[in-house]
């Protein structure tokens, strides 16, 4: 099949799935496996050259809704009778259900249940161990600088900190993102601040700039230094790469605890 991702966790589903050498075209965010660096790029995941798609003749097109604003995208693969499939995953289990799905429409399907077995699996081993830790510290998590945004209980990184020993700060606001004061962040005072801002290389973030927030500096996370500057691939893109990011991040937190749980995936 020929295979047009427009957005990063699509395409490294596809990896996942091994039929990355299906893709013809991804997104200009689409950086991994090494191989989709040789494709034609179709614009930004949320400005795509919609007339490019349909020059290169696509038997599917992979969009996904994880991404606000896709739906302009989506709308002209409608338009203009373009195959397509729309995910929406919010969860550890939607992403296996969304390799089902794409196995499905590929003919891949018997390997992809196998994979998102072995997905869901390797949670269950986190889980394991993440159960046997009493104290767990509180994460706050942050996606943009200014305004702060974070996010909330209904999104994969809840699952992700909870599976790491730990529990998301803003997980009992009950949304996807949350847009939050920073008067917020010091009045919950979190153990961990996890700077991973969407877009930005790990070397342009500025853990400096969180401290100069005012009144930041009688935070416990900012006065032990406990502030992470993360992978923003490995923890903001709805894919299985997310284990690698939840592996690095329980070992950080718990190394004692997990270093025994070997990940091969």
């Amino acid at each position: 099949m020929r295979i047009i991702s427009i957005c990063p966790s699509n395409t490294e589903l596809c990896a996942y799935l091994g039929i990355e050498d299906q893709l013809i075209a991804v997104d200009d965010y689409s950086d991994w496996p090494e191989i989709v660096a040789s494709l034609p790029k179709l614009g930004p995941d949320l400005s795509i050259n919609i007339d490019r798609v349909q020059e290169l003749q696509p038997d599917l097109v992979l969009a996904s809704l994880s991404v606000p604003g896709m739906e302009k995208n989506v709308k002209q693969l409608e338009e203009r009778n373009i195959p397509h499939i729309v995910l929406n995953p919010q969860s550890l289990e939607d992403i296996a259900n969304d390799l089902k799905i794409l196995g499905e429409a590929v003919g891949k399907k018997q390997q992809a249940v196998q994979k998102a077995e072995e997905f869901l699996n390797i949670i269950g081993q986190f889980k394991k161990v993440s159960a046997t830790i009493a104290n767990k510290p509180s994460l706050y998590w942050e996606w943009w600088p200014n305004p702060l945004f974070s996010p909330g209980g209904i999104n994969w990184l809840t699952e992700i900190s909870r599976l790491a020993g730990a529990y998301n700060l803003l997980e009992d606001i009950e949304l996807a993102s949350v847009q939050v004061s920073p008067e917020e962040i010091i009045k919950r005072n979190p153990d961990f601040i996890c700077l991973a801002w969407v877009g930005v290389p790990e070397e342009k973030v500025r853990p400096a700039l969180v401290k100069k927030r005012k009144g930041w500096d009688e935070m416990d996370a900012v006065k032990s230094d406990k502030i992470l500057i993360l992978e923003e691939p490995l923890y903001c893109r709805p894919s299985p790469r997310l284990i690698e990011g939840l592996t690095k991040l329980a070992k950080r937190l718990h190394p004692e605890k997990y270093r025994a749980l070997e990940i091969h995936f």
